[in-house]
């Protein structure tokens, strides 16, 4: 995926360089293994026998996970590491591919019963032509589920942020060891439901879950108390309409 700050770009390959590191972090994380998977594995339900693209799938855990529990799984990311990373943990049971979602995907209409889409779409400014594909290649009644940053996020870390600007901003992070540069865009909550209503998406879910009650209590902020949710990232379960959506890639 491409993305932009003050016009110093993110390659589609930017993750290659600490793929490895980030997908060890990933599997026993706080915010990965026990609040955001098992968020969306829980907004996900029985899956059984159902066509699930997992959208931007990393080392693919989720689609791990979802394989597991009995999904047919197509996966695809836009880092060749990590493509290699999923097709080494999912094997011949999975479909997986080396494909950006800020552009045409490579499947066919209708394809899927389901996408995830585990937080993903916050590294892009433009959501229209991604989310129209997303649309096209699921079944009428198919679901998008997803994650991102919470928007309330941005604001509080900076209090200076104009919430309601669509905006780039850079965190440092490291992973396993590996320091690392992100840069996301944040947008307020209205810019995300009137994306996905144009795309020919009806909300079904918008969800703040608590963390998974097998966190190790270790692994939670000190501060945290008795409390079992913080915010961090917003699911949501989105519908696809019947219909052409509004916006598409340009031809």
């Amino acid at each position: 995926m491409s993305n932009s700050d003050d016009g110093i770009a993110m390659k589609a390959d930017h993750y290659d360089t600490f793929a490895e590191s980030y997908a060890r972090e990933n599997e026993s994380s706080l915010f990965n293994a026990y609040y955001e998977r098992p968020a969306m594995i829980d907004l996900a339900g029985d899956v059984a026998g159902r066509s699930i693209l997992d959208a931007g799938c990393g080392a693919a855990p989720l689609s791990a996970a979802l394989r597991d529990r009995g999904a047919q799984l197509t996966a695809f990311d836009s880092s060749p590491e990590m493509v290699a990373l999923a097709q080494e943990r999912l094997g011949t049971d999975a479909r997986v591919l080396l494909a950006d979602l800020a552009a045409p995907l490579p499947f066919s209409t209708g394809e899927f019963d389901d996408v995830v889409a585990s937080l993903v779409l916050h590294y892009l400014e433009d959501w229209s032509g991604p989310l129209a594909e997303l649309h096209r290649v699921l079944k009428p009644g198919g679901r998008l589920i997803l994650s991102v940053n919470h928007p309330v996020i941005r604001p509080v870390v900076y209090p200076k942020a104009d919430y309601f600007a669509t905006s780039p901003y850079t965190e440092e992070y490291t992973f396993d060891g590996h320091a690392a540069s992100l840069t996301f865009w944040h947008r307020p909550l209205q810019a995300m439901t009137a994306a996905f209503t144009r795309a020919g998406f009806a909300i079904s879910v918008i969800s703040e879950p608590p963390f998974s009650p097998e966190t190790p209590p270790d692994l939670l902020p000190p501060d945290l108390g008795d409390h079992k949710s913080f915010l961090c990232f917003l699911f949501f379960v989105l519908e696809a309409n019947t219909g052409q959506p509004a916006d598409q890639f340009p031809a």
